[in-house]
C-alpha cells in the first residue's frame, strides 16, 4: 500500500537525521516530508529543503486556518509543523512518507494515521553520551545546551509509546536496525 508515514523521533543529538539520509539513499520509495519552523534558517539551511522557514505571525495565521496535520510549540515562540500539503505532495508522487520530527509531533502523527505509520524512536545509548555529541556539534552555548539536554530528559520518557526503539550506540547497527524496521512495514 503506498501512503504510508515512517515516523522517527528523538532528542535532539540522537542520531535520527543521520539515520533518515541512511534509509533515504535506499531506495525504499520514501520521500523526505519536510517540516514547517518559526525559527530562522541556520547557516546552509535552505528554505523548502530542510525546512519550510515560515515567520511566526504567518505560522500562527496557518494554525487558525487549519494547515497543519499537526504543529507544536516547542520552545517560547518557535513553532515546528507537518503541512497537508506536504503530504498531498509525496503522496501524489505515489511515495511513503518520512519524517524526522520532535517526539510529541510524531506521537501525534502515529495517533491521527494508526495502522499506516510506523513510529520509531531513536535512543541515545545515555545522557551523558547526548550530552558529548551536542557539545561536539558547538552550536549551542550553555544555556542553550541545558535546555537541549532537559528536553531530551522529557523526550526519553515517551520512547515506550513508539511502535520500536533503536537504541543509536553504534552508527551502523542503528542504521541496520531502522531499515529492517521499516523494510518489514512497508512490505504489509
Amino acid at each position: 500500500m503506498k501512503g504510508k508515514l515512517v515516523i522517527f523521533s528523538a532528542p535532539s543529538g540522537s542520531g535520527k537525521s543521520t539515520i533518515v539520509q541512511h534509509l533515504m539513499n535506499k531506495n525504499l520509495g520514501l520521500a523526505f516530508s519536510i517540516s514547517a519552523t518559526s525559527r530562522q534558517p541556520r547557516e546552509g539551511e535552505v528554505d523548502g529543503r530542510e525546512y519550510h522557514f515560515i515567520a511566526p505571525e504567518k505560522f500562527r495565521k496557518l494554525i487558525k486556518e487549519k494547515a497543519f496535520i499537526e504543529w507544536e510549540e516547542v520552545y517560547p515562540g518557535q513553532f515546528y509543523g507537518t503541512l497537508h500539503s506536504e503530504l498531498e505532495r509525496i503522496w501524489k508522487l505515489g511515495g511513503h512518507a518520512v519524517f524526522d520530527i520532535d517526539v510529541v509531533g510524531g506521537l501525534n502523527l502515529k495517533k491521527e494515521f494508526g495502522n499506516r505509520a510506523c513510529a520509531i524512536f531513536i535512543e541515545p545509548p545515555s545522557t551523558k553520551a547526548l550530552e558529548e555529541r551536542l557539545r561536539s556539534r558547538d552550536t549551542d552555548n550553555e544555556a542553550s545546551l541545558k535546555k537541549r539536554l532537559d528536553k531530551a530528559e522529557y523526550e526519553m520518557q515517551f520512547a515506550s509509546q513508539f511502535d520500536h526503539i533503536v537504541v543509536n550506540d553504534t552508527l551502523e547497527k542503528a542504521q541496520s536496525e531502522a531499515a529492517y524496521i521499516v523494510q518489514e512495514f512497508l512490505a504489509l
